[in-house]
Parts: C-alpha cells; sequence; structure tokens
C-alpha cells in the first residue's frame, strides 16, 4: 500500500465514521423533527442520503484531478 491509497483509505474511513455516527442520530432527530412536520422529517432524510454521496462525489472528482 503506497502513501496516496493509504491517504484515500484513511478519508473514506473518516467519512464512513462521520456518516455512521450521523445515520445512529438520524432517526431521533427524524422523530424530533416529524413532531413539528412530516414533510420536514423526509427532507431531513434525503438531504442525509444526498449528504452521503455528494460527498464521495467531490473526493471522488477530487482524486481525479489530482491524476490518482
Amino acid at each position: 500500500m503506497d502513501r496516496d491509497t493509504r491517504n484515500a483509505l484513511i478519508a473514506a474511513a473518516w467519512i464512513m465514521l462521520l456518516f455512521g455516527l450521523a445515520a445512529y442520530w438520524l432517526p431521533t432527530v427524524m422523530l424530533a423533527v416529524g413532531s413539528v412536520s412530516t414533510v420536514l422529517a423526509v427532507i431531513v432524510a434525503a438531504i442525509f442520503l444526498l449528504a452521503l454521496f455528494v460527498v464521495f462525489w467531490l473526493r471522488g472528482r477530487s482524486q481525479r484531478k489530482k491524476g490518482l
């Protein structure tokens, strides 16, 4: 494993850890927001899922620009 792949692995692990923690708290947040509006609860869940894909998409774009 060279330096670049190790750094990519570390970055992916951090991203998954942070999103894993967010996913752990997501039901609690959705229930709290859902008591105000069910539509807002759905929007919170959609933003969470969209953010996960956007982060990996941006990371991939960054890596392509570096030529890795």
